[in-house]
């Protein structure tokens, strides 16, 4: 397939090392996309194996660009401590990992806030996660350079590596239909969302099926077609079977629902069933 690079997008790569040329990607041919995200995530880990390595080697700390839960999951996994996580801000979902050279070395953050605001907010439109990341990556942007967008009203803030920030700041002038500036500001504006709620369930087994139907009250049915439909991910990730068996720390994010994390398991009632607990986001 032939290229349409253009010439604005050649000048949005040569601005700036954290833009890339946009070209597009035959997705057909029967490719297994679940095979292809988890090639992806084995990638994403032994890159994150050689930074840790990195920082024991030169004695300073490295620092990742952001990471999905899927590849911090996995990372807690492979005990690659001393290791720390950063989002610019304390419930950030998408965060860097910062690996050290020993435990309690002091470190410099990558991680910058950006305030997105409407030029006149008497005009703005009430804009989504997704008009705002649509716009972002429109400008050539990489996914792994920005990490958490908090959408507040008529502003949104973005946290982002600093050495692209300064390229969002000049080119991001509009958003749909709205113009917009950005600029960077101090993550403690943002107002704090609500708190995940920890609860108990009650469940036949710890199958992920069982899980979802009884966090969101649907039958077991509702919740098997969720999975057909493929409105399912866990850690980032299409699972395999809807009858595999949750992990502690598993992040089970369900379309039209929301996401919740899997505790464990805690105990038996007396019929029998299961009580797991689970943070519900």
């Amino acid at each position: 397939m032939t290229s349409s690079r253009t010439k604005s997008d050649e000048k949005r790569a040569r601005l700036h090392p954290g833009a890339f040329l946009l070209t597009p990607v035959d997705c057909t041919g029967g490719r297994n996309y679940t095979n292809g995200m988890e090639n992806e995530l084995e990638l994403t880990k032994k890159r994150l194996a050689e930074l840790a390595k990195r920082a024991e080697k030169r004695s300073i700390a490295v620092e990742s660009e952001f990471l999905t839960p899927a590849a911090q999951l996995e990372l807690t996994r492979m005990h690659l401590e001393p290791c720390v996580f950063d989002g610019g801000y304390e419930q950030a979902e998408r965060r860097c990992a910062v690996f050290l050279p020993w435990e309690g070395c002091e470190w410099d953050s990558r991680v910058v806030c950006l305030e997105l605001r409407p030029a006149n907010e008497r005009f703005a439109e009430t804009l989504t996660h997704r008009d705002y990341l649509g716009a972002l990556m429109a400008l050539g942007i990489k996914r792994e350079t920005m990490g958490d967008i908090v959408v507040q009203g008529k502003r949104a803030y973005l946290f982002c590596l600093d050495s692209i920030a300064p390229y969002i700041c000049e080119q991001l002038t509009e958003v749909r239909r709205t113009q917009m500036r950005a600029s960077p500001c101090d993550a403690a504006a943002i107002e704090p969302p609500e708190p995940p709620k920890e609860t108990t369930v009650t469940v036949q087994s710890a199958r992920l099926d069982a899980l979802v139907a009884a966090v969101y009250k649907l039958s077991r049915g509702e919740a098997q077609r969720l999975f057909e439909r493929e409105m399912v991910l866990v850690n980032s990730l299409p699972p395999k079977s809807p009858g595999f068996a949750a992990r502690e720390g598993d992040i089970v994010s369900v379309r039209g629902h929301g996401r919740f994390a899997f505790l464990g398991e805690a105990g038996e009632t007396r019929k029998g069933r299961v009580r797991v607990q689970v943070r519900v986001y």
